[in-house]
């Protein structure tokens, strides 16, 4: 699920890496601290539509996107409006919700390797504090986790339905959890068998 890249001839296909990644970041920073508000949040989701017409994914694609992740944004979303009003339940989950949709576009709109030596080049005056190499690999399985758990979410939703069962958040919930947490535990294993972990 790391490998998302679709080859394409948009404005951020053509974009180098580096300058993708520094956008990401800036926005990705004003997201989350600023969109508190809904009014606020709206324009973040334009901001987010106009990046998928720049990579020249129409609002169908969005709207796929949006479909699985369904359940990511059911389980965000579900435990803040046991302890929040549901307006700041509602920013929260569309705030990580954008962040999310924004690093689909620059992991679909740039190559894997592209974005590897990116991080290194960035990372190489930190030298000292951290391995250039290992940052890269963290960032980029972070890049990939969340569209693996909609993945997730996706298969134990179509076992459900195999078996004549309605998917829900309650059926759905631990199921997920089990999943995520053997793959995390896979790739921990993967990462310490080379040395990494």
């Amino acid at each position: 699920m790391i490998a998302l890249y679709r080859p394409g001839s948009s404005i951020l296909h053509r974009m180098p890496a580096a300058t993708k990644l520094v956008g990401f970041a800036i926005v990705a920073l004003v997201v989350t601290l600023g969109a508190r508000e809904l009014g606020t949040l709206a324009a973040a989701g334009i901001g987010v539509c106009i990046a998928f017409a720049a990579a020249e994914r129409g609002v169908r694609h969005l709207g796929r996107v949006l479909v699985g992740y369904r359940w990511v944004i059911v389980l965000t979303l579900a435990p803040q409006l046991f302890f929040l009003p549901p307006v700041d339940a509602l920013t929260n989950t569309g705030r990580v919700l954008a962040v999310i949709l924004l690093a689909g576009v620059v992991t679909e709109t740039t190559a894997t390797t592209d974005l590897l030596d990116a991080i290194v080049r960035a990372a190489r005056p930190l030298r000292r504090l951290i391995d250039p190499d290992v940052l890269a690999l963290m960032l980029t399985i972070t890049l990939g986790t969340v569209p693996l758990i909609a993945d997730f979410a996706r298969r134990v939703g179509d076992a459900h339905r195999a078996r004549g069962i309605r998917p829900a958040a309650r059926t759905t919930a631990v199921p997920l959890l089990v999943l995520s947490a053997q793959h995390a535990d896979d790739l921990a294993d993967a990462l310490a068998a080379r040395g990494i972990a």
